[in-house]
């Protein structure tokens, strides 16, 4: 659905994204991670077309978003960290003006809105003016207005930011069953919503690719080794024995026997799963298995093993922020010129 071939992105001496490339496939859910400062927004806006790359390319479901800009747009619904919402409209109002923006047709411009805010919850709101609204409805609004069209492509930027707890917990719902439907990019820095909602997982650092990959294969492929926690009732003091003999040259056997229970973890080389075999030769051997966890590098633990290094080294540079990035570029009118006259809103 979108394919990022090699993009670069200067503001003065700074770079702020360095040759990214990654693919985004059809009926995924991404999660976007970065340190404050890694290029997160700069590439979000690049994707969406708000923003021109100094080099590479952005190709959204077969088209150049600069060389094809109304063809690719159809494709993407995008949810700015701040909602593009006009306060003193109505709810309804808003998502008229948001469908003649998008070229919905007239015709069919009620059905879709009806459609939109029945899936969002919004009936009930349709007709107070947004700035009467609270947060979380307002950030439900933008995320209408980002449907509307019906893009196979939804970008959020930080979608429950600012949000009470109970609204997060709607929000993320909400997401889940528009990844149903839609391919959508999620950026946050709640990592535990990331490890929740999303199928796949994209970290940048220093504007570059970390890692791009599953929650479970980025843990696996970082710790090299898969760990196994277990408790077993060994009255005969056998366990550790029958692991080592059973398992010999595969797992590293480590624990301690005391009133019957032995106690362990199992460090298994490569990717295999021992899990299953592992049940059946103590099974077999009549040594009831009371406990057995898969031990796995959080994503917070992986989210700063990779960005560790790099994020070290942007200390050293400025600006430190995403925020500082856009306010450069608004320094830079050049850069962005052509990208702002052909988004066309």
């Amino acid at each position: 659905m979108i394919e990022v071939k090699d993009i670069v992105k200067h503001y003065g001496n700074h770079t702020a994204v360095d040759h990214l490339s990654f693919r985004v496939e059809q009926g995924q859910i991404y999660g976007f991670l970065g340190p404050n400062g890694a290029g997160k927004s700069t590439t979000m806006n690049i994707i969406t077309g708000y923003l021109a790359s100094n080099e590479g390319t952005v190709i959204i479901n077969g088209h150049d978003i600069l060389e094809e800009p109304e063809e690719a747009k159809k494709c993407i619904g995008y949810l700015p960290e701040q909602p593009p919402l006009y306060m003193d409209m109505t709810v309804k109002e808003c998502l008229l003006f948001a469908a003649g923006l998008r070229a919905v047709k007239k015709d069919e411009r009620q059905e879709m809105i009806e459609q939109i805010m029945g899936k969002l919850d919004l009936k009930d709101v349709e007709n107070r003016l947004v700035k009467n609204l609270s947060k979380g409805y307002k950030q439900r609004v933008g995320m209408a207005q980002a449907l509307m069209g019906n893009p196979e492509i939804l970008i959020l930027d930080e979608p429950t930011v600012g949000l009470d707890p109970k609204q997060i917990i709607e929000i993320r719902s909400l997401i889940r069953e528009l990844g149903k439907e839609h391919t959508i990019i999620l950026s946050s820095h709640i990592l535990s919503e990331v490890s929740a909602i999303c199928d796949q997982i994209l970290i940048i650092s220093h504007g570059r690719l970390a890692a791009c990959d599953t929650p479970e294969n980025l843990s696996r492929k970082m710790q090299g080794t898969t760990a196994l926690e277990l408790s077993v009732r060994d009255e005969e003091g056998r366990t550790e024995s029958l692991l080592k003999d059973h398992f010999a040259g595969r797992v590293t056997v480590e624990g301690s026997r005391q009133n019957g229970i032995w106690d362990g973890v199992l460090q298994v080389k490569g990717d295999t799963d021992i899990r299953e075999e592992l049940f059946y030769l103590l099974a077999e051997a009549r040594y009831p298995l009371l406990k057995l966890k898969q031990d796995k590098l959080s994503l917070e633990d992986i989210f700063l093993e990779l960005t560790e290094e790099e994020s070290e080294q942007k200390e050293e540079c400025a600006p430190e922020t995403d925020m500082e990035e856009m306010n450069m570029e608004n320094a830079e009118q050049t850069d962005g010129k052509e990208a702002e006259h052909e988004s066309g809103v």
